[in-house]
């Protein structure tokens, strides 16, 4: 087995390391934080660097799929600030992987090459306040009228409704008893009569801040049904494909972003304060802490890449998402708190990034499918390959 990231990795993850620090300034990505600000014009320079492109084909505008690619791009951005790595998700993996997999081709043609271009945003409408983990049970229903459909419902923990182009939403499109045979995607604009968009206050991920989301008598033209006349009622089958494994792994990623920072301003800190006439570095204590997030978070990597490599081939992979994702949130979690108590009180200060890293790794463990469902899965699809 080769683990070596070859050229083009190597020159993507240098790029990206350039662009963070042209473009994401630490300064910026503190303001970004305070101010809950999605900072577009960062976006779309991304985009022009074709990284929203990774998950689009050639044909469609984009460079071609590579998931594993794409997971580098949100870890190296996350190591900044989620503020543009959130939205990138929201780009390259709401809107232009759904679409190319689940879109019409009429979809594909339309909206895939304005998404790789960085003018699109897509905010994912599938948790609702009484259906978490339990997506088959959504209440949000769309009824056709003629070449209308109808939304009536409420999304909860809507996170980027308000800087997206379209909701990406799970409604339900038949009788509620029939569960996983009656639900479909519709592309809803936030912005169409009807639409309530409330944000929720939270302790971290800023930039694309979350929100609920109220339908009331929404009309979208039936051309908003994702995948066309043929997308009707395969809602499941859409949820639970590949865009659910990929999900996983946007998170996983993420998280492993969050942790590398940690563990860079951890190693900084140690190296400069001095206590007792030596820097604290030198203390076999820090060291053991700083040697311990190093390799959790090396191991972390390496489940995600090999992961993002098995869905990149196509290949079942569903028991190793939910082993990246459930590990490599733990792991976020534990280093941003590891490094917090390296900082000791400047790491509890706004000052320092530290308390940021604390408030959105936090986060990691509960969003894209919790550590406990990630759990289940892993017990489930364990049992059953053996």
């Amino acid at each position: 087995m080769n683990f070596d990231e070859g050229e083009v990795i190597g020159a993507l993850r240098q790029s990206l390391e350039r662009f963070v620090e042209r473009e994401m300034p630490r300064s910026a990505a503190h303001d970004w934080d305070a101010r809950n600000h999605f900072p577009r014009e960062v976006h779309k320079k991304l985009a022009q660097l074709g990284m929203v492109g990774l998950t689009i084909p050639e044909d469609y505008g984009g460079v071609g799929r590579d998931i594993l690619a794409t997971m580098i791009v949100i870890e190296e951005l996350s190591r900044r600030s989620l503020a543009v790595s959130v939205p990138y998700i929201m780009a390259a993996c709401y809107a232009g992987m759904n679409i190319e997999e689940c879109g019409s081709e009429e979809q594909k043609r339309a909206l895939l090459p304005r998404i790789a271009t960085g003018e699109m945003l897509f905010a994912y409408g599938l948790t609702e306040p009484d259906a978490g983990a339990d997506l088959a049970s959504v209440k949000t229903t769309a009824v056709r009228d003629g070449d209308v459909l109808r939304i009536n419902g409420a999304k909860r923990f809507c996170s980027g409704a308000g800087i997206a182009d379209y909701i990406y939403a799970l409604v339900r499109t038949g009788p509620a008893e029939e569960r996983h045979r009656n639900l479909s995607f519709v592309l809803v604009p936030p912005d169409a009569p009807g639409v309530t968009v409330t944000p929720i206050e939270s302790m971290g991920m800023k930039g694309a801040a979350t929100t609920d989301v109220a339908f009331d008598d929404v009309k979208v033209p039936f051309a908003n049904l994702v995948g066309g006349e043929a997308g009707w009622n395969k809602g499941w089958r859409m949820l639970v494909g590949p865009g659910l494994d990929v999900e996983k792994l946007e998170v996983a990623a993420l998280g492993i972003g969050i942790a590398r920072a940690a563990l860079d301003d951890a190693r900084a800190y140690a190296s400069e304060r001095r206590q007792f006439g030596r820097a604290i570095g030198e203390f076999q204590s820090i060291q053991h802490k700083l040697a311990e997030m190093h390799t959790q978070i090396h191991a972390a990597r390496l489940t995600l890449y090999q992961a993002a490599w098995l869905a990149d081939q196509r290949r079942p992979c569903s028991l190793e998402t939910s082993m990246a994702k459930l590990f490599a949130t733990e792991v976020a979690k534990s280093a941003a708190l590891e490094c917090q108590t390296i900082l000791g009180a400047y790491g509890y200060v706004k000052d320092f990034d530290a308390e940021r890293y604390v408030r959105d790794a936090l986060l990691m463990p509960i969003i894209g499918g919790s550590s406990a469902v990630q759990r289940n899965n892993i017990f489930k699809l364990m049992n059953a390959r053996t």
